[in-house]
């Protein structure tokens, strides 16, 4: 009987009591094994995980499925060891200075999210670029559900992007994690960074780290650039369009010595043919051509832990635009025909320089800085509009842990200078903008189920004041494979309401400051608070992975620039006065159907409103409901004969809502919304050897089209002309070939 109590007694401990494997971690010094503590112990796939101690010793939870044991530390080659037993384990890491190079090979996703990071950031690496033809930056989120891309205008042939439901204004866009898509290049910016060029892009979707400042608002897209040490000797990549674009792109990379490598990056495109497929006697797109060369210089020293790049870029750009027989040898500044022309020349220099402590790897350093000169000159019909921008920027970054891994934090100081001369019209906005600041994030991960960062900065500016700038984001894990994330942030920018609104140039409006003896253009500063909460989960459905990821994002200004063109005589730009915010829900799908077919769906609704002096209404030309597919296969790698990959991308727009009075826009022949509108593109590469692929495909292939884009095109200089009524494409189907060369 007492045995049969002491068994029912015991049961339950024995049920619910959890195997433990415990063990050392160590590292080789001067031919010793000395203990390492603060390293990471964790089971592959999953959130169970474990530090070890100050005498590098850890215990871990095990179970009989769990096969792969992941042992890292920052400074050292991760190593993942084969468990089939509840035995101590006693490893020794090996540190990253000491081990030669190795090459591993595997098929990745060509867009990602991790399980494990604090922030929502979707990873996109070079191999999602090729699967359409971005010519450039902005053409590089074409198969990617979180940002929407659309035409500006119906002139400029310039594609304009927006997360959240908010304009690219919002959004904070570097280049290696330098400030680079603001101010004067707003507009045009996105266009001068070539497709080729670009190595992966990280979005992040709400509030960014505080490490990268203080405008970003509704998120960060920063563009990791090709690397002379890891790119190929020689890339070519020459693209031609049934619309008369032609593109070429050389990338020439050579190691100078034991620790410099160098690479020149040459882009050149045009376009000299006139298209008016639509008879209402504007070109379709643009003539243009434009001219790209960048030098960048690679340093690299692991033996006393140093890395550094120095960037040299000048480019080159012209548009023209505007009625199919205007010369702007004779016409530019007459009634004669309404005609464009942008000319941007642009500098800039940067560089960077990283250093890991070779004996305690945790601690790093990195020293950035950057100086650019942007020239544009431009006029839209008889509205002349240039810019000069001239900018400095600088940061100092220092990186350590408190105690263990666990414990991480980054802290440094940073600068801004900036110097606009700006011709609007007849008037000039000249002015300086400068700011000083100091930042601290700190990161905890417990290597299980929470990984969070908490961050502020304070920042001196000499228009915006004095102001702090918090942002916070977690992660939770509550079972495998899953990550609950939440996020809050302020960000707070000075508007540059004529270089980011340049599309309302090409219309007969009068521009209206309605200003209240603010600091920049007698304005006041945006602010906003952005929130949100984004779940991921990971499963198996039919034997195969897929994942599905819900967002809801919310963005509250506490103060905004409204550009108010709900008047079709004028546009008119005044601090806001009442409520103006984002609602944006996102739900995405992805699973690997079969083996190398992928299949990525997403549902977007956005409900974004803002108070005019009009009252509160939805913010024109922003569709409430979007709906994404993007398809993608290649044959088998192993096919000595060549491979073949092929990728489709669909898109749905819903109605949206068009600027103006009803009673006007009756006039002009346009309802209060637009109709939905469906595109198709689609992409075929034929991979003949890893050195040469030939690649072919369609933009629009549903060929739909919006009817008579640019209001009272037949007199341009009528009181009615406007071409920022753009709701979808503004010219049919467009098709495309091109080739690439790779000497490795």
């Amino acid at each position: 009987m007492r045995k049969i109590l002491l068994i029912i007694l015991l049961f339950p401990l024995c049920v619910f009591s959890q195997q433990k494997i415990s063990g050392t971690i160590t590292e080789t010094v001067n031919t010793k094994e000395v203990p390492l503590g603060g390293a990471n112990v964790y089971w592959l796939n999953t959130s169970v995980g474990s530090v070890t101690d100050f005498e590098g010793n850890f215990e871990i939870p095990y179970k009989p499925e769990y096969k792969k044991m992941v042992i890292s530390f920052i400074g050292y080659k991760t190593d993942t060891i084969t468990v089939n037993s509840a035995k101590k384990i006693t490893h020794s890491l090996k540190s990253t200075a000491d081990l030669d190079e190795v090459t591993i090979s595997s098929r990745q996703k060509a867009s990602s999210r991790s399980y494990l990071q604090s922030q929502n950031v979707i990873n996109v690496s070079s191999a999602e670029l090729l699967k359409a033809a971005c010519c450039n930056l902005a053409e590089s989120f074409e198969t990617n559900p979180s940002i929407d891309v659309n035409f500006a205008d119906a002139i400029s042939g310039t594609k304009q992007i927006k997360m959240l439901g908010l304009t690219s204004p919002y959004i904070m866009i570097t280049t290696e994690n330098v400030p680079s898509i603001r101010g004067a290049s707003q507009a045009y910016g996105l266009s001068f960074i070539p497709g080729t060029w670009v190595e992966s892009i990280q979005i992040t979707k709400g509030s960014g780290s505080v490490v990268n400042g203080y405008e970003s608002i509704a998120g960060q897209i920063n563009a990791e650039l090709q690397k002379p040490l890891t790119d190929d000797r020689l890339f070519v990549n020459a693209y031609g369009s049934g619309n008369g674009r032609f593109e070429l792109n050389t990338h020439l990379n050579t190691k100078v010595t034991e620790r410099w490598s160098t690479g020149v990056y040459i882009h050149g495109n045009m376009r000299d043919t006139e298209f008016d497929k639509d008879n209402d006697s504007f070109l379709d797109a643009p003539l243009m051509k434009q001219v790209n060369v960048m030098n960048r210089w690679q340093y690299t020293d692991q033996e006393n832990g140093y890395v550094g790049f120095v960037n040299v870029r000048y480019l080159n750009d012209e548009k023209q635009t505007g009625q199919i027989n205007f010369n702007p040898d004779t016409d530019r500044g007459t009634t004669n025909a309404w005609g464009s022309e942008i000319k941007t020349q642009h500098f800039d220099i940067s560089g960077k320089l990283g250093f890991v402590n070779p004996d305690l790897p945790w601690r790093t350093g990195g020293l950035q800085v950057a100086y650019s000169h942007h020239d544009q000159e431009s006029y839209f019909g008889l509205k002349d509009y240039n810019i000069q921008q001239n900018s400095l920027y600088a940061n100092l970054m220092y990186n350590s842990i408190i105690g263990d891994s666990r414990h991480k934090i980054k802290t440094g100081v940073d600068g801004t200078y900036d110097s606009y001369e700006e011709l609007v019209l007849t008037e000039n906005f000249n002015r300086v903008e400068n700011s000083v600041g100091a930042f601290f994030e700190y990161n905890f991960d417990n290597l299980g189920d929470v990984n969070l960062s908490a961050g502020i900065r304070g920042d001196i500016h000499n228009r915006l004041g004095a102001f702090l700038t918090p942002r916070f984001h977690m992660r939770y894990t509550p079972w495998e494979k899953s990550a609950f994330r939440v996020s809050a942030g302020r960000g707070k920018r000075s508007a540059n309401i004529f270089a980011e609104n340049q599309k309302l140039f090409a219309s007969s409006r009068n521009l209206n400051i309605l200003g209240e003896g603010g600091k920049i253009y007698g304005l006041d500063p945006e602010i906003a608070w952005t929130y949100g909460v984004s779940y991921m989960q990971g499963f198996n459905l039919f034997k195969r992975k897929a994942d599905i990821t819900v967002d809801f994002y919310r963005t509250d200004f506490q103060n905004q620039i409204v550009v108010d063109w709900e008047n079709p005589n004028e546009i008119n730009f005044y601090n806001l006065d009442g409520e103006s915010y984002s609602n944006s829900f996102q739900v995405e799908f992805n699973y690997d159907v079969f083996e190398r077919f992928d299949l990525r769906m997403a549902y977007k609704f956005y409900d974004v409103e803002t108070n005019y002096q009009s009252g509160k209404k939805q913010n024109p030309l922003t569709s409430s409901h979007r709906f994404f597919a993007n398809a993608s296969y290649e044959t088998n790698l192993g096919n000595k004969g060549g491979n073949w990959k092929f990728d489709a991308t669909y898109n749905y727009l819903g109605e949206q809502r068009f600027a103006s009075t009803e009673s006007y826009l009756n006039t002009i022949g346009l309802s209060e919304f637009s109709p939905s509108v469906s595109t198709l593109n689609a992409q075929v590469t034929k991979v003949f050897s890893s050195s040469f692929e030939i690649y072919v495909g369609g933009e629009n292939l549903t060929n739909v089209k919006q009817n008579n884009p640019i209001v009272g095109s037949d007199d341009p200089f009528g009181t009615s002309f406007d071409t920022t009524y753009v709701y979808g494409p503004i010219f049919g189907s467009s098709y495309y070939a091109g080739l690439r060369y790779r000497l490795n």
